[in-house]
């Protein structure tokens, strides 16, 4: 990151406020060093030791987070009920690179979401070659008939409208009603498209993991900013 960034650009783009507002949190002395001697908007840039309002500095282009998703939430910026960005700070929707979901869950599913302003990063993770598996517990509305494993395994079943046939999908049944599925693509609304091309329908679906990362200990709602070891253990299984 250059240091002769300006700092009022810089903290716009971490989605602070707009550069007017910015200059003005300067002006009133809310932008301080870590010593806390106040600093000016044409101060060089050294993005560690910035303070604003007393707090370090949300990280850099290239943040990443991992989100326990509640039920009732949409991965959209528009929706107008509620969407993912409700559960975090309100600058994180005003960022610039912007902070995206990485592929979507429905309204209904809950579980691990991860969102990224690196566009690299977000390529990476959906792109086909790394085929990051992705881990989903079922809930049914009927029971298992008993075959459903071998057809999600087969590679040859179609969902409706489709005229490719779905990867291989593994399938392990966890009770008569609840199953455990591992996708290594993302095509829409799939889980539950593949029940229903069984004949069952998915009452509550959650995303336990993606690659080698779950949830850890993250409650409903919670979310944390993943560092570099978290992304080398997200690869984890994709790459080998």
């Amino acid at each position: 990151m250059s240091k002769s960034m300006k700092l009022v650009k810089h903290l716009a783009n971490l989605g602070y406020g707009s550069r007017k507002q910015v200059a003005w949190m300067f002006r009133e002395g809310r932008v301080t060093d870590a010593d806390g001697e106040v600093l000016y908007a044409d101060d060089p840039l050294d993005h560690d030791t910035v303070r604003v309002d007393g707090e370090p500095l949300d990280p850099p282009p290239g943040m990443t987070i991992a989100l326990h998703k509640p039920a009732g939430y949409t991965c959209s910026t528009k929706d107008p009920g509620r969407v993912v960005y409700d559960l975090f700070p309100d600058r994180f929707s005003q960022r610039d690179p912007m902070l995206s979901t990485v592929g979507r869950l429905d309204r209904d599913t809950t579980g691990l979401l991860l969102l990224t302003d690196d566009g690299g990063l977000l390529h990476r993770i959906v792109s086909p070659k790394y085929a990051l598996p992705k881990v989903y517990e079922v809930t049914l509305a009927q029971d298992l008939r008993g075959d459903e494993a071998a057809q999600f395994a087969s590679g040859t079943l179609m969902l409706e409208s489709e005229t490719t046939p779905l990867l291989p999908a593994p399938m392990e049944v966890l009770g008569p009603r609840q199953a455990r599925v591992t996708l290594h693509e993302g095509r829409y609304h799939q889980v539950r498209r593949m029940f229903a091309a069984v004949g069952n329908h998915v009452e509550a679906l959650h995303r336990s993991r993606v690659g080698g990362l779950g949830l850890d200990d993250l409650e409903e709602g919670q979310w944390r900013l993943l560092d570099a070891a978290d992304l080398e253990r997200l690869f984890a299984k994709g790459d080998a």
